[in-house]
């Protein structure tokens, strides 16, 4: 990182790429450069972008030496509202007299080494200061003394800048924040596709990508969660862009709760990019000297295509962003009994699963839905977390010795976040969960939200956890949150700060997670919404793992899996085999199809193993044997997309060890046309002078650079059949 000039540039300088800022003379911070890395010795250069000449029509100030400076075609670093700048903005403020607008000017920088955190936000670290530099940029508002601060930590060693914005007020009256942005940059004009990764239940993050075009194209949620729909990712890349070339820029939001981000072109065709918390429905007030934070956005670059940008956060999110005990362990074979008894169950029965789930090498037991209060069916006992006696009369301890007895680990599900009219927690408290008065409350799943901007709230919440927790050796949790929220108001909140309620609820969450971890260092927990319904990195942070999603459809699964892999680590997926016919889409697939899909990520069981025929259950065996001889490489591996399920009747995927001396690879046909030649599958980042081994057959050996230029044949030609390789260097 280097500052230069009398007029400041800043050159924040990564492993291959570069991002410069400079101060117009007038005060505004202004983007100048994003890509490739240039020198510092550019500065010369880079401050003649600064001499922006005023455009016809174009709004202007008056410099103190008459020069004007044309305000709505600045590429502001962090754009304001109502001050001659048209485009959308990053920051919009009510002052107490009702007007909105600021004008913010450089005032000061500072560089710290190493990253500091985000109060009460989950973020990327630094583990030394030497992994990375934090440039922090004040600047202010004269007239309302409304201070911004950017900051952007940049990890030298790899091609991502994080970058948040801190609001604070030093005027003499309190102000409203009716937008607070995290990131804004504003590109030259250039093509550019957005590539993003919209869904639904069941169908989550699949890829889709668009030219930009005039005007204003976003992605966002107002669910209160990041959403099945609009993963709080996005990219923009040239049009000529492919796995392995051509230039991407990333912008991933660390958030869980309503997000936004796009990009609105100009008429001069020039790209302006935003992400940070959805405005709609956004209110802060802030009283004479409070503070606000802003969530942030990782920023990540690569001029060597979409599978240089993912690796990149894959690095990043695995070794920074995941923190904790499990962030560097192999993540143990799990068994859920979900989709095997639903809510029929007795501790015999799950007994017997956990028996023969220890028999094919299973290490953990997860005990789903229905253990608690008075459930027996989805409209009831949320909020109620004591054992349901009625199921368990010996309780959860006695469970949990037989579980452990069998060599299994335990684990248990919550719906932390949600209540059940039909609950003692609701029938005492109706007001903690989240209402608008004198407007009916809307149910999804039989379910309210709770409250949990309400400090109490969460404060129940985490005794009853905290409780279950301590009566067995519990060593997962599954944490489920099934609905959105509606009806987004809290009643110990005053009129003027309602618009706050969506913003605490998500603070309310992560700090409830805080406190689970800090009360149990050691246990595991995995993040779940409906499936992959708040996949996202603010989760990640707390939950090294999120159920992928609720399809586990073995084909289905393949964009699923591809589309969540363009930012998210194999390590963070979970992946488990269901039954057949699949009870999400009714499809039926081989026991082996299904275990070479479900050990791309974290892999386990989601059936009933004792309604498996002799051969299948011979074949869950071998599998789990194999996800546990593979699993440092779904940890520690780099991934490559070698075919895309969006484009082709085939998926294709490689984990390589970043020494190449070991590799998956693994193959899945979906449909299969009439006299077609398969094609070979060329691999990625082998050692092109060594000789590597199949160890699923020892027989096949092939010599690096033939994998890369040549390619594996592929035999399977059946619908929905698969072949895995795993390769070592001889």
């Amino acid at each position: 990182m280097q500052v230069t000039g009398s007029q400041p540039l800043f050159f924040l300088q990564c492993a291959a790429s570069s991002y410069v800022i400079g101060v117009h003379p007038q005060g505004t911070l202004c983007h100048l450069y994003w890509g490739p890395k240039v020198s510092a010795d550019a500065c010369a250069d880079f401050a003649k972008l600064l001499d922006i000449p005023v455009r016809p029509f174009s709004t202007d100030i008056r410099n103190s030496d008459g020069a004007r400076t044309p305000l709505d075609i600045l590429p502001s670093e962090y754009p304001t509202a109502n001050t001659g700048d048209f485009a959308p903005p990053a920051i919009d403020v009510e002052h107490a007299d009702g007007s909105r607008g600021l004008r913010l000017a450089y005032e000061s920088h500072r560089i710290i080494p190493g990253k500091p955190p985000i109060p009460g936000l989950p973020s990327t670290y630094a583990e030394t200061d030497d992994e990375a530099a934090t440039l922090e940029i004040l600047l202010r508002d004269a007239p309302s003394n409304i201070l911004v601060t950017l900051r952007y930590a940049v990890f030298a060693n790899r091609d991502a800048i994080a970058r948040s914005a801190e609001v604070k007020n030093e005027g003499a009256q309190p102000v409203t924040l009716r937008r607070a942005l995290s990131a804004a940059i504003d590109f030259p004009e250039r093509p550019l596709d957005m590539i993003h990764l919209p869904g639904a239940w069941a169908r989550e993050r699949w890829v889709e990508r668009q030219p930009l075009h005039s005007g204003e194209q976003w992605i966002a949620s107002r669910r209160g969660a990041s959403s099945h729909q609009h993963n709080p990712f996005f990219a923009l890349a040239s049009p000529e862009t492919t796995e392995e070339q051509g230039e991407v820029f990333g912008f991933s939001f660390v958030y869980s709760g309503n997000h936004i981000g796009g990009v609105d072109v100009d008429q001069y065709r020039r790209p302006r990019a935003l992400a940070g918390i959805h405005p709609d429905g956004f209110a802060w007030r802030l009283e004479t000297g409070e503070t606000f934070h802003t969530p942030e956005v990782v920023l990540a670059h690569s001029s060597q295509g979409l599978g240089a940008l993912s690796r990149t956060y894959h690095r990043l999110y695995r070794e920074r962003l995941v923190r904790g005990p499990w962030r560097d362990r192999e993540r143990p074979v799990l068994i859920n009994n979900w989709e095997a008894t639903y809510f029929d169950f007795t501790e015999d029965k799950l007994a017997g699963i956990a028996s023969i789930a220890a028999e094919i090498g299973c290490e953990l037991f997860v005990l789903d839905d229905g253990w608690f209060g008075r459930r027996g069916a989805p409209d009831s006992a949320l909020g109620d977390w004591f054992v349901n006696k009625d199921k368990l009369p010996d309780g959860l301890s006695a469970l949990v010795k037989r579980i452990n007895d069998q060599g299994l680990a335990f684990g248990l599900w919550f719906e932390p976040e949600m209540v059940s009219e039909k609950s003692r927690l609701h029938e005492q408290h109706p007001d903690w969960c989240l209402h608008l008065p004198n407007r009916p409350r809307t149910q999804s799943r039989f379910q309210l939200v709770l409250d949990f901007s309400r400090a109490e709230v969460v404060d129940a919440i985490f005794a009853q956890m905290e409780a279950v927790i301590a009566s067995a050796p519990i060593r997962y949790i599954k944490w489920d949150m099934n609905r959105h929220l509606t009806e987004i108001g809290s009643a110990a909140l005053p009129p003027g700060r309602q618009g706050e309620t969506a913003h605490r609820h998500i603070l309310g969450v992560y700090s409830l997670l805080e406190r689970i971890l800090a009360r149990f260092p050691e246990i595991l927990i995995e993040g779940c919404s409906g499936g992959g319904g708040r996949f996202d990195p603010g989760m990640l942070h707390y939950t090294p793992q999120i159920w992928t999603s609720d399809n586990s459809d073995a084909i289905a699964r393949l964009r699923i899996q591809h589309g969540t892999s363009l930012v998210y680590p194999l390590c963070t997926m979970g992946a488990h085999i269901s039954a057949v016919p699949n009870h999400q889409v009714h499809r039926a697939t081989s026991m082996r199809t299904r275990g070479h899909v479900a050990l791309a990520g974290i892999f386990g069981f989601e059936l009933d193993l004792g309604a498996l025929n002799q051969a299948d259950r011979d074949e869950a065996a071998t599998l789990t044997r194999l996800a546990k001889k593979l699993r440092h490489l779904i940890r520690h591996g780099d991934h490559y997309r070698l075919a895309d399920p969006f484009a082709t009747e085939d998926a294709a995927w490689m984990i390589a060890l970043p020494d190449a001396s070991e590799a998956i690879v693994t193959h899945v046909t979906t449909l299969i046309h009439a006299n077609w030649h398969a094609p070979r599958l060329r691999l990625r980042a082998l050692d092109p002078d060594a000789t590597y081994r199949n160890e699923i057959n020892s027989a096949e050996q092939w010599r690096g650079d033939f994998l890369m230029r040549v390619g594996l044949p592929l035999t399977h030609r059946h619908d929905f059949t698969s072949t895995l390789w795993h390769l070592k260097r001889v």
